[in-house]
């Protein structure tokens, strides 16, 4: 009877053991909060967000023509901010050719310019370099007044054709002249700026002019029915290319190459939008020039925009344009010594800037 007694006793005993034990650990087990605390294994790791570049401010003085072609990437690039992404502060200034700018370069009042075709031929000879390419040019046309008995190119024999030397607008005469079987010997030039020319032909002081959009558009609107084109860029693509680019001078490159960068970069993602919204680009930007709002959307043709988005990073493709470029300055003699693109073409800052740009998208 003992021993069933005590077997009894020490039963109940592990029991009540066992039960304290379970209501310790009941006690023990802590909270959710307490177990994200004490356990960070069982956190979600944060994930790591990349840094934002820092870039050391600067200003930059920047010249451009007062049309689509050679404004609107960098006027899109200040509107949308692209420029102070970069750390750069862009004051531009209004220019009336690529010659003008690359003088101001030269002495010291601008630190970057946006020429057109023309212009290029001075980079050739050393006195400014290339190291962002814009666009294809389509603005250039020779136009003449049908009032003035024009009716085909071969009718400027003996004409008066107002001309701006050194510019795009030279060299798109010397192609209507050849075509026609002229030179520039068989009528009677005029040296003008673009805006003057407008002036002229509407006025009837000269009988035609080689110039470029909007003054095209202007002139259009002010001849009517007399208006004639005689060529353009388009006409010539087979036989030359007609890019336009942002340029500074060989010291300016060398002292301030993560400048160039950057600012290529900036444009790089300007080109993209122009392309995307070109109609609002040129809304936009004719306040900005004090232009016509309906001018500049008839001027939404004068530049290859996707064309230029479509070769970014594609360095071959941009320097067969600036082969061929230079081909036309050796045929009509503007340049007569051939001279290899990379000697004023920054190709290394192009492949920098493409990158640069691939890698903040």
């Amino acid at each position: 009877m003992k021993k069933k007694l005590l077997a009894l006793l020490l039963a109940c005993g592990m029991v009540f053991a066992l039960a304290a034990c379970g209501n310790d650990t009941a006690d023990a087990t802590p909270t959710p909060d307490a177990t994200q605390t004490e356990t960070p294994s069982t956190e979600t790791p944060e994930t790591e967000t990349p840094e934002t570049p820092t870039y050391e401010p600067a200003t930059v003085r920047v010249a451009y023509m007062p049309n689509l072609g050679s404004a609107s990437s960098l006027f899109t690039a200040i509107h949308q901010g692209y420029f102070e992404e970069v750390g750069l502060t862009v004051e531009p200034y209004q220019f009336s050719g690529g010659p003008a700018e690359i003088s101001a370069m030269g002495s010291g009042d601008i630190d970057i310019s946006q020429i057109g075709h023309g212009a290029h031929s001075l980079c050739i000879q050393g006195q400014a370099v290339v190291f962002a390419f814009d666009q294809l040019s389509q603005a250039d046309a020779v136009v003449a007044n049908k009032a003035k008995g024009i009716e085909t190119a071969a009718d400027l024999a003996g004409k008066t054709v107002a001309v701006s030397s050194g510019t795009s607008s030279e060299i798109i005469l010397q192609f209507v002249l050849e075509e026609a079987g002229l030179t520039m010997d068989d009528i009677e030039t005029v040296e003008m700026n673009v805006e003057g020319m407008t002036t002229a032909l509407l006025s009837g002081q000269i009988d035609a002019a080689a110039t470029w959009s909007p003054n095209t558009i202007t002139i259009e609107q002010g001849l009517g029915d007399d208006y004639l084109v005689l060529g353009t860029n388009n006409d010539y693509t087979d036989q030359a290319a007609f890019p336009s680019s942002f340029i500074c001078t060989p010291d300016y490159a060398e002292a301030n190459q993560d400048i160039l960068v950057r600012f290529s970069q900036a444009i790089l993602k300007a080109q993209v939008y122009r392309a995307a919204n070109i109609e609002s680009v040129a809304e936009t930007l004719a306040a900005d020039l004090d232009a016509p709002v309906d001018t500049m959307l008839q001027s939404v043709g004068e530049g290859n925009w996707q064309g230029t988005v479509d070769c970014m990073g594609d360095l071959d493709t941009i320097r067969g344009y600036y082969e061929a470029q230079q081909q036309v300055f050796l045929n009509n003699g503007t340049v007569t010594e051939e001279v290899p693109v990379d000697n004023y073409v920054l190709f290394d800052v192009m492949e920098q800037a493409y990158t640069a740009y691939e890698a903040a998208q």
